[in-house]
């Protein structure tokens, strides 16, 4: 059961509520099955024997209370053996104006009025068997650091802005700013053995004015890239150690500083950078580097929470379950570390490292925790070393810069693990020095796409891989030439329409068939809605491979400068299993049956645009084009100007955002036959003639052959019946897309569908909760608003073929929702079928014609979403393959 489908069983509930029936309807909306719920309420399932009370084995304890003792029952409740003894999930107390709950597993609470209710159902979802999935949050400290060091970049840009005017130049300053950042990390975290001496020594041995201060950084530079101390000055000899491992091997100049740069510089040796994360790197880099640089390399630093959100059900979660497992068995805890010691970890797209670097510290930190216990059980005798090494983990990365900071940024985690690791253990562990650098990782510079990954992370048939990351996402409008090379690379001549992250699924999928692997990305949520997926999932998915679990649209965040906003998903695939299946929406975990491309609780079934309805319905057209430099186009003023005896010349004029806003526009509608009459008025005349003009100057030879038409719209395909509008475009929180039923005198714009020789019942079709269903499913989303598309939406709809009667019945139901609209007269489309101020009786308008639609499909009521887009895909396959099976055969043209 889909949370929405709880969210309206639980508003059903109020309106025809009994407070005896209260309990036993509130476990149905979440799924109970009414056979069990009746056993309940007979007294078979009610282990408790207190009077008033239901107590319903490891799912519930409600109880009735008085106003005056609902604090103390829930209280008693919730540490009375009696009940625990039965692992309820939730304790539940009310008086029916308040209610207080309790979740005993997570100790989270509610106390809210009982009419509320409906608002919190989200709290009872467990009840469903959907979990809170908990991700931790961010550290402030990174993005403290970040904004620091684009202050820094900013001010020596403006300070040196002769020198820095190239990609490679700013590729020397962004070395330059790795550097910066190693040093600040060092001082801080015992790399250096001093500590502060980086900032310290910058402060001493440099002129406030800043004018030296590039000459200190230079020798710096040259100190921990020397091993000899012979020929630096004490300060620096004695004080700075030996770096190696690449990072100062390159000799570049530093930037002039001003007084201002150098204060920043200063003021970043304060921060406190014991705190930050190594995947700082990822994120320097973000707020450093150009716009178009990044853009080019799609460089995207993703955020811990999400990194979390992708590796915890990929694999971390499996590591903690098998640890509380045997977390008495010293020898299965041992093989637990083995085997912890021996996985592998491929980032093909690994920028700065950050998902390498996360799954490191994560891997660390539960090794620890397995350690500790095993020193409680068994005391040991000898050192405990750690068993995670960097070389487990595998990297490509296009940009050398990049490359060289995944590198840099695994050695800073590797440190900062082990100063944890000897603290944790309290003199049972010990960890080697990090210094003098060593290879580390095996992060390689190259083009992923045509890389073979399986050279750069060998896999046999004992191995254990995972694949991770947030590949770049372009899409096929954005590519440049080598990104649509790339692809071509991949697919063959079959790539043009491809978002280029279908490379990494394709080679993701290729990699792990057969092998004891998984594969997960970040991604936009493109790749799983409309075209897109009917493009990549049939060669992604096969009887070898698929989707073991996904999570659905969420809001992308990240700790970099600017932090735009993106909606993704996150993907993994697994080869074919009976293993459990999970969907995570809005951070609730649900167990499913299967996932589909579109990341649904379906088979893999595919929707393949169509060009015209597999059902008995009337074409879907685009709105009517103007195309006219705005002349054609009325506003209510201007119409208002016009003489009377002109306005039988103009007509309405309906865009989607004019119907939904309830706004008025207006439109110049002209026969061929009198359009030597309206040229008689100069204020219409005036308006032809700039068409003429603007339509004369165009790029377009399309455009240019239709000046000479200028009553007429460069396209259109209205007609004069009655018809229907259809918003592209629409918000997901809406329940319904508002839909216009019009007469012939309103000309629909190309910014919504349109379906022409339209009756009631066709408005009844796409309307409905059932095409609403399908919409959700197969269309494309505009971030995760609803995007109409006639193809993939209207067409494909499967709808049965239905009797006169029937259709008659639907237009009764299709009158009533207009009616209800017409009440309202002052209210939009936008405030209607808003879903916190819709009116009940337009919702009601609507429930009853959701339920005459779904007669039509069939007589047995359909109990939540889920089950009604099983039967249309069911249906939609049914359809889709009569109507292939009796295709007229294409008849071949005759060789001259």
């Amino acid at each position: 059961m889909q949370s929405k489908d709880i969210e309206y069983n639980i508003k059903h509930i109020f309106e025809n509520f009994s407070k005896n029936e209260f309990i036993f309807d509130f476990l149905i909306a979440y799924g109970i099955s009414k056979t069990s719920v009746t056993r309940l309420k007979k007294g078979d399932f009610n282990l408790s024997k207190v009077q008033g009370e239901v107590l319903y084995k490891k799912k519930v304890l409600f109880k009735e209370e008085k106003s005056d003792k609902l604090l103390i029952s829930i209280e008693s409740l919730s540490t009375d053996e009696r009940v625990l003894k039965h692992s309820p999930r939730f304790v539940i107390v009310t008086d029916f104006k308040t209610l207080l709950a309790k979740d005993l597993k997570l100790g989270t609470t509610k106390d809210i009025q009982f009419s509320e209710l409906p608002r919190h159902y989200d709290f009872f979802l467990p009840l469903a068997g959907s979990e809170v999935y908990v991700t931790k949050n961010d550290n402030k400290a990174d993005r403290d650091a970040a904004y620091k060091m684009a202050e820094l970049y900013d001010c020596l840009i403006t300070a040196n802005h002769d020198i820095y005017t190239s990609k490679e130049s700013i590729h020397s300053l962004n070395i330059f700013l790795s550097r910066l950042l190693f040093c600040f990390f060092a001082e801080d975290t015992g790399i250096f053995e001093e500590n502060s001496i980086f900032t310290n020594s910058l402060t001493q041995h440099t002129q406030p004015d800043g004018s030296d201060t590039h000459l200190f950084l230079n020798e710096l530079f040259k100190r921990l890239n020397s091993k000899s101390r012979d020929e630096f000055p004490v300060y620096l000899a004695e004080k700075f150690p030996y770096v190696n491992g690449g990072l100062f091997r390159d000799s570049i100049e530093s930037p002039k500083f001003t007084s201002k740069a150098r204060k920043i510089l200063i003021g970043l040796g304060e921060l406190q950078w014991q705190e930050i994360n190594p995947d700082i790197f990822g994120s320097m880099i973000q707020a450093v580097v150009l716009p178009e640089y990044r853009s080019d390399l799609g460089m995207h630093y993703t955020s811990v929470e999400n990194i979390l959100k992708l590796i915890r059900p990929l694999f971390l979660d499996e590591l903690y379950e098998e640890f509380e497992k045997h977390r008495d068995n010293v020898a299965q805890l041992r093989k637990l570390i083995a085997r912890m010691s021996k996985m592998k970890f491929f980032d093909p797209a690994c920028g700065s490292g950050n998902f390498l670097i996360i799954t490191y510290k994560e891997l660390r930190a539960l090794e620890i925790e397995i350690l500790q216990r095993i020193i409680e059980i068994q005391m040991p005798t000898l050192l405990e070393y750690t068993e995670i090494k960097l070389s487990q983990f595998y990297g490509i990365e296009l940009d050398d810069f990049a490359h060289e900071m995944a590198r840099l940024s695994l050695w800073l985690a590797e440190h900062q693990m082990n100063n944890i690791f000897e603290e944790r253990l309290a003199g049972y562990g010990e960890s080697k020095p990090l210094l003098p650098l060593k290879e580390a990782g095996h992060i390689v510079q190259g083009n992923s796409c045509r890389e073979e990954w399986k050279e750069i992370c060998p896999i046999g048939k004992d191995d254990e891989v995972y694949i991770i990351g947030n590949p770049p996402y372009q899409g096929s409008r954005k590519q440049n030439n080598v990104q649509k090379e790339d692809l071509r690379f991949v697919f063959g001549d079959n790539y043009k329409s491809l978002d280029y992250i279908s490379a990494w699924f394709y080679k993701g999928a290729r990699y792990i068939v057969d092998m004891n692997a998984k594969c997960a990305f970040v991604s936009t949520n493109s790749i799983c809605q409309g075209d897109q997926a009917r493009l990549n999932w049939p060669r992604i998915l096969s009887e070898h491979i698929e989707i073991g679990y996904a999570y659905q649209s969420f809001k992308w965040i990240n700790n970099a400068k600017g932090n735009a906003g993106v909606t993704v998903i996150i993907v993994g695939l697994r080869n074919a299993s009976a293993a459990p299946k999970y969907l995570i929406t809005n951070n609730i975990k649900k167990l499913v049956k299967d996932i589909s491309p579109y990341l649904k609780e379906q088979s893999s079934i595919v929707i393949s645009a169509k060009s015209s309805p597999i059902s008995s319905l009337p074409e879907m057209k685009f709105g009517n084009m103007p195309n006219d430099g705005g002349n054609l186009i009325l506003s209510e003023e201007e119409r208002n100007k016009l003489p009377n005896l002109t306005l039988k010349w103009v007509k309405n004029y309906c865009g989607s955002a004019d119907f939904i806003r309830g706004e008025k526009r207006y439109c110049l509608w002209i026969p061929d036959n009198e359009l030597s009459e309206v040229r008689k008025y100069n204020m219409i005349k005036e308006r032809l003639d700039k068409v003429t003009k603007h339509r004369e100057k165009s790029s377009e030879k399309s455009t240019r052959a239709k000046s000479g038409i200028p009553n007429h719209f460069y396209f259109s395909a209205h007609k004069d019946t009655d018809s229907i509008l259809i918003p592209r475009h629409s918000s997901e929180s809406r329940p319904y897309i508002p839909i216009g039923f019009f007469d012939s005198e309103t000309i629909i714009a190309d910014s919504a569908m349109a379906v022409y020789n339209a009756s009631p019942w066709h408005f009844a079709v796409i309307t409905s909760r059932m095409h609403m269903v399908w919409v959700r499913a197969v269309g494309g989303r505009l971030k995760t608003d609803y995007r109409y598309s006639a193809k993939l939406c209207y067409n494909t709809f499967p709808f049965p073929n239905i009797t006169e009667k029937q259709k008659e019945n639907l237009n009764l139901y299709v009158f009533a929702i207009l009616d209800e609209r017409a009440k309202y007269p002052s209210k939009t489309m936008a405030q209607l079928y808003d879903p916190e101020i819709m009116p009940m009786g337009l919702r009601q308008a609507h429930k009853e014609l959701d339920a005459a639609i779904e007669r039509c499909y069939r007589l047995q009521p359909f109990a939540n979403d889920t089950e009604r887009l099983e039967y249309l895909f069911k249906l939609y396959e049914e359809m889709a393959t009569k109507e292939t099976l009796f295709a007229k055969p294409t008849k071949r043209k005759k060789r001259q």
